[in-house]
């Protein structure tokens, strides 16, 4: 297939694009900025975007440039994975001007899709949106950013609807691994590498960890065979207390380097979020091609490189 692709400078969209690229897919991967505009660990991933995909520069969602775009590469298959994440952490997220910017001419693009015989789209989701995964709190969404996410795929099920459009969701729950950004697994490996005790403050959340790579291949498997009868998928990896994610993590990492991976553990009393959030279909690892051992081998060597460990 050639594949238009949003957000893949994203931790997520690069890796997405990597296994449908070596899968045999061709990709055009669009840039909301110029290349030049990105630093640090987004600007690495941008260069290996580049190794797998066509990337097109200054091409928002949405913009007479996107419109442009599908003209011109008449795409079998839009993945829609970018999403307007701008503090997404922050209680005080947009989550209206996030929805907006994430469906912008939602019914001119797929108008534009279906003239070039294009008539499938991917939009990625959260198990942190409402209504998703499995848990407590009954689904509520997580935060603002989670309901903005929820918000879009609404509005790209009406419009595809009415459309007669084929809308494929792909739910992540919490991916880890190389080029992510600091997150919870690198705090653990940076504090690690500099001789410290990492703290879990949190180890009662039932939360769903997942090879960023196994998630990949997912995705892939996904776009391949999007239809009526599969339109969406919830996939799973390690669900599991945040407290049993953390030790097997630092196993995994003790049992491949030299870094003594010391944890202390908090009491919890404090649940500012649900207790639990998972996706709901734990992924058939051996029909996926994928090899658990050999992804914690990426992960140390990433890190070798990154942090200086040995």
């Amino acid at each position: 297939m050639h594949i238009l692709f949003t957000g893949g400078s994203s931790f997520t969209g690069m890796w997405f694009v990597k296994a449908l690229a070596e899968a045999g897919h061709k990709v055009t991967a669009t840039l909301l900025h110029p290349e030049s505009s990105y630093e640090d660990i987004r600007k690495n991933r941008v260069l290996l975007l580049k190794e797998f995909a066509k990337v097109i520069e200054n091409c928002p969602f949405g913009s007479p440039e996107f419109i442009q775009l599908i003209k011109n590469t008449k795409p079998d298959l839009l993945c829609h994975h970018a999403a307007d994440v701008t503090d997404y952490k922050s209680p005080h997220f947009d989550y209206l001007k996030a929805t907006q910017n994430n469906t912008h001419n939602i019914e001119k693009i797929i108008d534009e899709l279906q003239q070039v015989g294009c008539n499938k789209i991917i939009i990625t989701g959260t198990v942190f949106e409402q209504g998703e995964g499995i848990g407590s709190d009954d689904l509520r969404a997580f935060s603002p950013y989670g309901l903005s996410k929820g918000l879009s795929f609404e509005i790209f099920k009406y419009f595809c609807s009415i459309k007669n459009c084929l809308l494929g969701k792909f739910v992540i729950p919490n991916p880890f691994g190389p080029y992510e950004e600091e997150r919870f697994t690198t705090y653990l490996i940076k504090t690690w590498a500099a001789g410290k005790s990492a703290t879990l403050s949190f180890p009662l959340y039932i939360r769903d960890n997942i090879h960023v790579s196994l998630l990949a291949k997912a995705y892939q498997k996904f776009s391949e065979n999007l239809s009526p009868q599969y339109l969406q998928t919830n996939p799973s990896g390690y669900a599991e207390s945040q407290q049993k994610f953390t030790e097997r993590f630092a196993n995994e990492i003790k049992a491949r380097t030299s870094l003594p991976c010391l944890l202390e553990i908090k009491e919890q009393n404090d649940f500012p979020e649900p207790l639990i959030r998972i996706n709901s279909q734990p992924i058939n690892i051996e029909e996926s091609e994928w090899n658990e051992k050999n992804a914690w081998d990426e992960l140390v060597t990433y890190y070798r490189k990154t942090h200086n460990i040995k």
